[in-house]
């Protein structure tokens, strides 16, 4: 599938000559810099480098995806807003949003001022993929459409996907910031099939690095040209890229990790359906489980009350909580607490 980008683009962002930094202009690792206003001295005394280069080479080896079909943002909230402030006009176009999923896609669209058509999961938390593809056909203002795969809150893969790519003449985002924890492959290797496809990653979860806020796009690399174009020109500090760097260069550790995180997310489940206070546990294929509880506003107090602290999501799923995987010490608290609850 091939459509005409230029056309979903904002005319003043085709438009717009993006600044051009010093280390634009110039390149090189050697010299004597006299041309950015820095200090001299220090150890980061120096702006980071605003295409990422090293960081690009490394995540490209082991996402196997071309370092030119990435972008990196200063975590994925930051690439979801440059998406809508390149495609989205405001006050005149809109925005799919599949709820309950991510709440800063709805965020980032009343912050760019772009209409939410509000299409919600089916009670099995699939796609309603008749509503969204009657709505695309009569609207021609739709020019976006989120969906996060593992679901957040839900945690369940979202099936029918490549479908909607394929119908619609807009931008389709995948988010997949829980895709490591899945068993299925991600939807990365799509962009060279779909170029209205953008898919979303995070080193935030299953690599952890929350704290460094590094989120990426992969998408055609006309897409990327345009998110390139429009971002700070040094979005993630030099500090983070060598975290980055850092982390990813030891894949074994990530798989390591991971691994417990998913015998944990077993057992944890397996324990939390012994109790009585449990009606059901939502399938997941991310780092949490969505737990169906008696009474989730009390549950939750009377977890927070012993420094136990989960996420209330009753206000979006009657009864609720959302129990990220934790360490065995930090679950098996967890469940001696919910044990006295019940």
């Amino acid at each position: 599938m091939n459509i005409d980008i230029n056309k979903l683009v904002r005319q003043n962002i085709l438009n717009l000559s993006p600044y051009s930094s010093a280390r634009d202009e110039f390149s090189g690792a050697e010299g004597i810099f006299l041309d950015a206003n820095e200090n001299p001295n220090g150890n980061y005394n120096r702006y980071p480098d605003p295409h990422q280069a090293e960081l690009k080479s490394v995540l490209a080896k082991v996402k196997s995806v071309a370092p030119e079909n990435i972008f990196l943002g200063n975590g994925s909230d930051e690439v979801i807003d440059l998406i809508y402030r390149t495609f989205a006009n405001p006050g005149k176009d809109k925005v799919i949003i599949c709820p309950p999923t991510y709440g800063m896609y709805e965020v980032s669209a009343n912050i760019n001022d772009v209409e939410i058509i509000n299409i919600p999961l089916l009670p099995n938390f699939q796609l309603d993929k008749q509503a969204i593809f009657e709505t695309i056909e009569q609207d021609p203002a739709v020019k976006l459409i989120f969906i996060c795969s593992p679901n957040n809150p839900t945690g369940n893969l979202i099936e029918g996907i490549e479908v909607v790519i394929q119908k619609f003449n807009g931008i389709v985002v995948v988010d997949e910031a829980y895709i490591d924890f899945s068993p299925e492959s991600s939807k990365a290797q799509s962009i060279n099939q779909y170029n209205n496809l953008i898919v979303l990653q995070t080193l935030s979860k299953a690599w952890g690095l929350a704290g460094t806020r590094v989120g990426f796009a992969f998408a055609q690399s006309e897409i990327i040209a345009l998110l390139n174009k429009i971002k700070p020109p040094y979005n993630i500090s030099t500090l983070n890229q060598q975290q980055a760097i850092a982390k990813l260069s030891h894949p074994e550790e990530f798989e390591s990790e991971r691994n417990d995180i998913l015998a944990e997310r077993e057992r944890l489940e397996k324990e939390l359906l012994q109790l009585r206070i449990v009606r059901k546990i939502y399938p997941s294929s991310a780092n949490f489980l969505l737990v169906e509880v008696d009474n989730a506003n009390s549950i939750y107090n009377a977890l927070v009350s012993k420094n136990v602290v989960v996420r209330n999501r009753n206000s979006v799923i009657k009864n609720c909580i959302r129990i990220t995987i934790g360490t065995k010490q930090e679950n098996n608290t967890l469940l001696t607490e919910l044990k006295e609850i019940s």
